[in-house]
């Protein structure tokens, strides 16, 4: 039994002193992965900008006929737009 313990408990791993290289690569790695985050973040930000502030009213749900109720009051037709949209949209 003291046997079984004693492979199980040798180091097989080599030397972990020569080269070194775990701590310079995870820190890069970390630094990658940190710059990767800010860049998308930016780039969904500028997304976000180009949008407008409200989109038209495209219709009701499927099942429902629109042409029944007839245009009995203004909103039916096209959006009238009393404030200019803010922010850069595409063209």
């Amino acid at each position: 039994m003291l046997n079984a313990v004693q492979v199980l408990a040798e180091n097989n791993f080599g030397d972990t002193r020569t080269g070194g290289l775990a701590g310079p690569m995870g820190l890069f790695l970390i630094v990658l992965l940190g710059t990767a985050t800010v860049l998308l973040i930016r780039n969904m930000n500028s997304r976000l900008r180009r949008l407008p502030d409200r989109f038209p009213h495209q219709g009701g749900p499927v099942g429902t006929d629109s042409s029944a109720t007839g245009p009995s009051d203004a909103t039916t037709g096209q959006e009238s737009r009393t404030n200019p949209p803010s922010g850069h949209q595409q063209p």
